[in-house]
């Protein structure tokens, strides 16, 4: 008898079926979010760029800066050194210094220890005056027919009781007042060691001190009462002075070691006296120019390769940039060279390759430093016109950089765009996702309801074949 064979399984794979028509359906999405990863690589590359824009602009406004600092180097570094502002003029001058400016310093008894207690702790006013010694004689740190002339800068006090009556007390509390004046403890080996030294916190001659005391405790005063014109009970181991010195022949007296007016722009710092005159020149700091004229080159060569490469198109064995056709990136390109084309204005100098700084055929730049430092000395006036002027080349850069960086400028416009870019399309892939979650469960319910029915269909077939089967044996 003939029979017929039928399969009672799934006809159909629905996971693996609706896997695949899903893939099909997925396509608009990968689209948009290789859209969207073309556009996040355009914004680091912008950013990239961005920053190398900074770069080159610090490094700007670092050369315009430059070429206003002058040097000051003295002859002798051991008398004096000496820095120089932009209001300083080149030039040598003779300095002879006499004297130089130093404090006041009292020393007081001796005492056998700096933690016992001095007198009986009855509250005593302490005062301190600071101003000026002149007339009388001075012998072995004790002044005798001088006078002391208060420099009107008022008087300080602190009180001395039971709570701090010893050196250490002492000490800490005419440092803790801030009275102009500092306390220290020595200790000089001697059978009564402990020695409280004060000194002026300021040097010149306007800052000596009288010390006076008020109140119950005569201890006090015997250790600390101080008037240069009458008792001295410290004894002075320092007298207070001013810096005496002459520039150019011209007398000068300061009441401290750093002294700013006696050259233009130029600040001195006294070290010691001479004796033969020593000699500061003042010039124009070609070492610094220098350095920010390098640094300027290697910004600008770094920020116009990074946008060659990023905006070139691909050719036989080199890629696409990543911003190859960005119309911002390409008007950023266009105004550097613009500037770079553009002569400067107002001076004998009117390009770069004048001043040692070429442009190669490749665009980048190249820095002759022997070149700018013969039209520095040449024409200073000319360099700096021509870099620093209303037209010069580095005024310009800078400005342009700046503009470029600024809100609303250039890349910041362009990155937005780009943002917004990126954020439609990812509103765009969320209602996609939405669809295609309700179409993966369309497909998966569809075919899963064919499959059963497939099922159920060969089911019957089976059934059917077994019936078949069976009237054919009875028969």
């Amino acid at each position: 008898m003939a029979t017929i064979s039928s399969s009672t399984t799934s006809a159909i794979d629905v996971r693996a079926l609706v896997t695949q028509l899903m893939a099909v359906e997925r396509q608009p999405i990968n689209t948009l979010n290789a859209k969207i990863a073309n556009y996040e690589v355009k914004i680091s590359s912008f950013g990239t760029i961005s920053g190398l824009v900074s770069g080159f602009q610090a490094a700007s406004a670092n050369l315009n800066t430059s070429l206003q600092k002058l040097s000051a180097a003295p002859s002798d570094p051991s008398v004096f050194s000496a820095t120089a502002a932009n209001t300083a003029v080149p030039g040598t001058y003779s300095v002879n210094v006499s004297q130089l400016a130093q404090s006041q310093n009292l020393v007081a008894a001796g005492k056998t220890s700096s933690s016992t207690a001095i007198g009986d702790g009855t509250a005593t006013t302490v005062t301190f005056d600071l101003g000026t010694i002149s007339g009388g004689t001075l012998t072995n740190g004790t002044y005798s027919g001088a006078t002391f002339t208060s420099n009107g800068g008022g008087t300080a006090s602190i009180t001395i009781d039971g709570t701090n009556n010893t050196l250490e007390g002492i000490r800490d509390a005419v440092n803790a007042a801030g009275l102009g004046v500092t306390a220290t403890i020595v200790n000089d080996g001697s059978g009564t060691p402990y020695r409280l030294a004060l000194s002026s916190s300021s040097s010149g001659a306007s800052s000596s001190f009288k010390i006076t005391t008020s109140g119950g405790d005569g201890s006090i005063d015997s250790l600390l009462g101080y008037d240069p014109a009458g008792t001295q009970n410290l004894n002075q181991t320092l007298a207070a002075q001013n810096a005496n010195l002459t520039v150019n022949g011209i007398a000068i007296t300061s009441a401290s070691n750093s002294v700013s007016e006696a050259i233009q722009g130029v600040t001195l710092t006294l070290k010691n006296t001479t004796a033969t005159a020593a000699t500061l020149t003042v010039a124009r700091d070609t070492a610094a120019i220098n350095t920010a004229a390098a640094s300027f080159v290697d910004a600008h060569n770094a920020l116009a390769s990074q946008i060659k490469s990023r905006s070139a198109y691909g050719t036989v064995g080199k890629e696409t940039g990543a911003l190859a056709g960005d119309s911002a990136l390409r008007l950023m390109q266009d105004q550097m060279r613009g500037i770079l084309l553009t002569p400067a204005t107002g001076g004998t100098l009117t390009s770069l390759t004048q001043a040692g700084i070429s442009i190669q055929q490749d665009g980048s730049m190249k820095l002759d430093s022997s070149k700018l430092n013969s039209a520095i000395a040449t024409d200073f006036g000319d360099v700096s016109n021509l870099f620093s002027g209303s037209t010069g080349y580095v005024a310009r850069l800078e400005a342009w950089a700046k503009s470029s960086l600024a809100s609303g400028g250039l890349i910041e416009t362009r990155s937005k765009s780009l943002n917004t870019n990126i954020k439609n399309y990812n509103a765009e892939i969320e209602k996609l996702e939405n669809r295609m979650s309700a179409l993966e469960k369309k497909y998966t319910r569809e075919y899963t309801n064919l499959n059963t029915l497939l099922y159920n269909m060969n089911n019957t077939s089976a059934y059917l074949t077994q019936q078949l089967s069976t009237n054919n044996s009875s028969n």
